[in-house]
Order: structure tokens, then sequence, then C-alpha cells
């Protein structure tokens, strides 16, 4: 399904409906910057035309992290 979105997602984001069940996964972002346009991936339930949807950024688990190997 395709959602608008109020803030740019990331993608792999959960999304949820209004009472917190997760509904599917951020799969593709696009669309212009000021009111970008995501897909969503449904992993299971029904969502209405006009439903409101939220997003959860993922946690990097110390991937993606700088280091500094030489000291």
């Amino acid at each position: 399904m395709i959602v608008r979105c109020s803030e740019l997602p990331d993608i792999g984001s959960a999304v949820f409906d209004r009472k917190q069940k997760r509904i599917g996964t951020v799969g593709r972002v696009f669309g212009p910057v000021d009111g970008p346009y995501a897909s969503v991936s449904p992993e299971g339930g029904t969502l209405g035309i006009g439903s409101e949807t939220y997003f959860r950024g993922k946690t990097q688990n110390a991937k993606g992290k700088r280091r500094n190997r030489r000291d």
C-alpha cells in the first residue's frame, strides 16, 4: 500500500495503526521532499482509506557507527 508521510521514514521502519498494532514495513520512499510517499509491505490486518498510520525508526545496534581504529 502507498501512504503519504509528514516526515521522512527510514526504509525498514515498522508501520503501526492508531491502536499501535503493527501493520507493515516501509519498503521504499519516493516523491517530493516536502511531502514524501512510502510503499508499505503489509504484514496482516487491513486498513481503511484515510486511516492514520505511524512509524518507528529502526535501531542500528552499533552497525553503521564510525570507529577510530588508529588508537
